[in-house]
């Protein structure tokens, strides 16, 4: 069976059989017009689908790379080929899948958006400490940044979950991990002050939530996005503005100031330490950039 005629049977078997998008139909069928492509550039002719191996495929990849596609096209791209043969294996086309041992491509992951430390410290005098929603919505950015919660771990917390004598916080984190992380000053006085006025978002009197929305019930992930989003606007230019962004900050202050590693990495609760080292990365980023800039000899 000749490439076009597998292509066409598996891309008809796509839509029909499997049912899938239309999407995903039209990206796979130009992913094989591109592999089809390439294989006949290779061969000076267009080959059986059988003769194809292993070794014919992984320059294809390459060929892609040279038209400056991204990292994440060609893993689609690979995972249409792949399907493709894996289709033919199973209708007896062919007897071997030549793509059955071969990798996708790793995907770049991007650097997380942060404050500088300055933005950091501009960020407390944007809130209306006159006001219960200025006092809460300072608490809670004032415990994300200083803590390094993640959102809903912050909003699952109740009142005395935060022990203010010792200045650390009890949280449960994802799988149901439970980590003791510090509390700083700034975090304790803020979420006192907050507590003064708390009673003025009339929860009803089993309500046990630390952080209460506008109609006093538990804050809610919504609406806590969009009081940290709005928080930052002032402060930042970066495009993506969350609470996440605080998190992201306190990581990347705490290693630029020599904390380390493995610390960090328990305080946030990641499993593993090469989860936490993409922060390392943000700051040898940021010594490069001001190596290039203030070197003489830099370029």
């Amino acid at each position: 069976m000749q490439l076009s005629v597998a292509i066409r049977i598996y891309l008809t078997a796509l839509e029909v059989e499997k049912g899938s998008s239309t999407h995903t139909v039209l990206a796979y069928s130009k992913a094989l017009e591109q592999f089809q492509a390439y294989i006949e550039e290779q061969w000076g002719a267009e080959p059986a689908v059988a003769n194809i191996k292993e070794a014919d495929i992984r320059p294809f990849l390459g060929w892609l790379d040279d038209k400056g596609l991204a990292k994440r096209s060609l893993r689609m791209k690979l995972a249409a080929v792949r399907s493709m043969f894996k289709f033919l294996v199973r209708s007896d086309v062919i007897s071997h899948n030549p793509t059955s041992l071969m990798a996708s491509p790793k995907i770049d992951k991007k650097l997380p958006s942060f404050l500088q430390q300055s933005e950091a410290e501009e960020l407390w005098a944007v809130f209306d400490m006159s006001s219960v929603r200025g006092r809460r919505d300072r608490a809670l950015c004032e415990l994300l940044y200083g803590s390094g919660l993640r959102l809903n771990e912050a909003l699952q917390l109740n009142l005395g979950d935060i022990d203010m004598s010792s200045r650390t916080v009890r949280v449960l984190g994802k799988r149901n991990k439970e980590r003791i992380v510090p509390v700083t000053k700034e975090s304790i006085t803020s979420i006192e002050a907050y507590a003064e006025l708390r009673g003025q978002l009339a929860p009803s009197y089993n309500e046990t939530a630390l952080f209460l929305g506008d109609r006093g019930k538990r804050l809610i992930s919504v609406s806590a996005w969009r009081i940290v989003k709005r928080s930052l606007e002032p402060i930042t230019e970066a495009l993506r503005k969350s609470p996440h962004m605080l998190r992201h900050s306190f990581a990347t202050h705490l290693l630029d100031n020599g904390a380390d590693l493995s610390a960090v990495s328990d305080m946030l609760g990641h499993v593993s330490l090469s989860t936490t080292q993409i922060y390392t990365h943000v700051s040898v980023e940021r010594l490069k950039d001001a190596y290039k800039k203030a070197h003489p000899r830099s370029e």
